[in-house]
């Protein structure tokens, strides 16, 4: 089960939250920065001929002798992205990643059906791979949740093909929200420069396990990669993991910095991190949710 019934109530008391202003397809719970007229007041504007009269404030006429409407917030819907790597390296660790990032975004997705926001679930190996999109209520949570409980991991993964296929056939602006340990041979910048250029509202999230942090290894060993089924023979001592663990803290502040640069907002969590904690108190403080 990726997420419990007590855990999906707590759930119902957040919200994701977007830093910019997306027209949706449908009204929905959320308020957005976009003019519109539902009962909330937002601001003020000069009057012009046209506008409609019943939006004049009279109180400040009275004030300042001058004609201002009123303005209101819109209620909309927004659209939320999904896109969770299920490449083979995901299907390593204690706890594993894949299924760590399976319960992250089957939790951001309840939200959002919760909210009424229009959540989409992408899966991608060598490009994208599966996906249910357009889904909105949480009538329909239960279709999300066999959706990434069934889905698979694939042989090798492709971020830049993935993040090329979604730019293309998804036109449609929001929040996206990618999962994935990013350990792509063929890296990350190109990938994430075609979300860039959909002016999304974009969240990487690194999920690594506490095996690739803190390896407990020794000895002559051959190491195979899973995805590629590269052979690497080594003799791990103190000094080579030294060595991997600086490497490693350098690959992943290369990503948070290329990320900080572009607007991106990114997120690292390591799967012995208690997964509720995650949601209810990391992704909060980093603005996600509220």
């Amino acid at each position: 089960m990726l997420l419990d019934p007590e855990f999906m109530t707590r759930l119902e008391q957040l919200e994701l939250v977007s830093r910019k202003i997306f027209a949706g397809k449908m009204r929905g719970e959320r308020r957005s920065r976009r003019r519109g007229q539902s009962v909330e007041f937002a601001d003020h504007r000069n009057y012009t001929v046209g506008d409609d009269l019943r939006f004049l404030d009279w109180n400040i006429y009275a004030r300042l002798d001058r004609l201002f409407i009123k303005l209101f917030l819109e209620e909309e819907d927004l659209h939320v992205s999904l896109i969770v790597d299920v490449s083979k390296s995901m299907d390593f660790g204690e706890p594993g990643k894949g299924l760590y990032a399976k319960r992250l975004a089957a939790a951001l997705a309840y939200i959002g059906l919760v909210n009424q926001d229009r959540v989409s679930l992408y899966a991608y190996g060598h490009g994208l791979r599966n996906q249910l999109a357009g889904l909105r209520g949480r009538h329909l949570s239960h279709r999300m949740l066999s959706f990434l409980d069934g889905l698979e991991y694939e042989p090798t993964s492709n971020l830049t093909l993935a993040c090329k296929h979604y730019a293309i056939r998804h036109p449609q602006r929001g929040i996206v929200i990618l999962l994935s340990d990013f350990l792509d041979k063929g890296g990350y910048e190109s990938g994430l420069r075609f979300l860039l250029g959909r002016d999304l509202d974009l969240y990487v999230v690194q999920i690594l396990s506490p095996q690739e942090i803190d390896p407990p290894l020794s000895g002559d060993l051959r190491l195979t990669d899973v995805e590629d089924e590269d052979v690497a023979e080594v003799t791990v001592s103190r000094a080579l993991i030294n060595r991997y663990k600086h490497n490693l803290q350098a690959y992943c502040g290369g990503l948070r910095n290329y990320c900080a640069r572009r607007g991106i907002t990114y997120l690292f969590t390591g799967t012995e991190v208690p997964f509720d904690q995650v949601v209810l108190r990391y992704l909060r403080r980093r603005g996600l949710l509220r």
